[in-house]
């Protein structure tokens, strides 16, 4: 079962997520993706490890390539975000001739391996404002990665104010 979850900035997308794996009754990853650059990701990743304390929920720290992750048989995994997962993969030093082949290829290879998939991904580039062209490079980049994701997935649900509404699939909870 692979769920993909959506929404705005700060709208329950990562609550939610891991309400959803939570759920399953194995073992449990979440899978990071947010590289430590600043102070502000410091705080969004000092802000997660709270909201995950004590749940029983393994961290994996996987900032790229997917591909070459291992997991237990049937585990659940919450992999947050494919916004973060786009930048990394996009802006590495070395990125893939082809981004979105290479990360599309670390999600079924993930998909092939849980037993219970949960992928949190983020609405950008709505806002109106003009951007620089690398920035609507990575805009579209994660347009295309969310919107292929969404074609792998059971279900997805869109976070509106802390409320999941479901747009494909039936009600996993």
């Amino acid at each position: 079962m692979t769920t993909l979850i959506t929404g705005g900035s700060k709208c329950g997308k990562s609550r939610f997520a891991e309400s959803l794996l939570l759920s399953h009754s194995g073992q449990r990853r979440y899978l990071a993706t947010m590289q430590p650059f600043g102070a502000d990701a410091e705080r969004a990743i000092a802000r997660h490890r709270e909201m995950r304390a004590g749940k029983g929920l393994f961290t994996i720290e996987q900032y790229t390539d997917l591909h070459m992750l291992m997991l237990p048989p049937h585990c659940g995994v919450l992999l947050e975000c494919l916004c973060n997962l786009t930048a990394n993969e996009m802006f590495r030093p070395d990125p893939a001739p082809d981004v979105l082949s290479h990360i599309m290829h670390g999600i079924r290879h993930l998909q092939q391996q849980a037993e219970q998939l949960v992928i949190v991904t983020g609405q950008v580039g709505s806002d109106g404002i003009r951007y620089p062209a690398e920035t609507n490079a990575y805009i579209a980049l994660l347009g295309a990665v969310s919107r292929e994701t969404a074609a792998l997935t059971d279900t997805v649900y869109e976070c509106v104010y802390g409320i999941p509404v479901l747009l494909k699939g039936a009600a996993s909870c």
